[in-house]
């Protein structure tokens, strides 16, 4: 087993550089390709909500339902020296509204505290109106540890009031060497291991009898499995992104109900000190 992760982290620890003019048109033609799907469903009420009946009963019981995508069905697309990550996950969030939903997916100066510890500070850059510019630094933990300043562009539409959406692509990935030291720096493009290289996410808010739907579809870029370790990180580096939305989307749900319940007690509080004061 030693020999094994030695071997894994040997082998994807070599530098991959940023991602080439074919890569990254690969990853850019099918971004727009999955926009323009999302972009359609996301325009009539009947296709915005995409919760299959099938589904209903583990959403129900509190689990997120995870779906790979992209055109071999296993969440992984090869491109020229790099992959395409495409899941989907959908949660439900009970007995709140919309409104307690957005207000914590849009605080994004405190999204480090709603998303430890893959999420390790945020800040909010600027915000006009629907549309944020944000800033992340994200750690990623599977055997070796990787950390990475993010930048992203965050536009919010609505279909109507029970029906919302947000989109989120990334402008800015740089990776983090020794993250947290007096010797923390940026890596060069030329020693960047391509762990990560794009990351966009689009996400969708619906109002539903029991509380709210909760739906994100995340399509990120990384190298490609190093030659002769297919057999062995090929399945383990498809798992992250799957592993991450999962995560994240439990997170927001716990988020969004301890948000709400505090906010809940509060005004009994006040409440209670206003009945005793008459």
């Amino acid at each position: 087993m030693i020999a094994i992760l030695a071997l894994w982290a040997a082998g994807w620890a070599a530098p991959a550089a940023k991602p080439s003019p074919a890569t990254a048109k690969a990853f850019d033609d099918y971004v727009a390709a999955a926009e323009a799907k999302i972009r359609t469903e996301e325009r009539e009420a009947t296709t915005f909500n995409n919760v299959r009946d099938r589904d209903e009963g583990a959403l129900a019981r509190g689990r997120v339902v995870v779906e790979a995508l992209g055109p071999i069905g296993n969440g992984a697309v090869e491109v020229p020296e790099g992959m395409i990550h495409d899941w989907s996950g959908t949660i439900l969030l009970p007995g709140v509204t919309l409104d307690d939903v957005l207000a914590v997916v849009q605080d994004y100066g405190h999204s480090a505290r709603y998303y430890t510890p893959e999420v390790i500070t945020s800040k909010l850059i600027v915000r006009d109106g629907d549309d944020f510019r944000i800033a992340l630094r994200l750690r990623e933990h599977r055997i070796i540890t990787v950390v990475m300043d993010s930048e992203y562009d965050v536009r919010y539409g609505r279909l109507d009031p029970e029906h919302q959406f947000s989109w989120s692509r990334s402008t800015r990935v740089t990776e983090i060497a020794d993250a947290g030291s007096a010797h923390e720096h940026a890596v060069n493009d030329a020693d960047n291991h391509g762990y990560m290289w794009r990351l966009n996410s689009y996400w969708r808010f619906s109002k539903v009898s029991d509380g709210v739907v909760v739906q994100c579809e995340a399509i990120s870029l990384t190298r490609d499995v190093p030659a002769g370790l297919g057999w062995m990180i090929g399945p383990f580096v498809r798992e992250m992104p799957r592993e991450s939305l999962e995560t994240t989307l439990k997170q927001t749900r716990d988020a969004v109900v301890a948000r709400k319940q505090e906010k809940e007690a509060k005004q009994d509080g006040t409440q209670m000190n206003t009945d005793q004061r008459r």
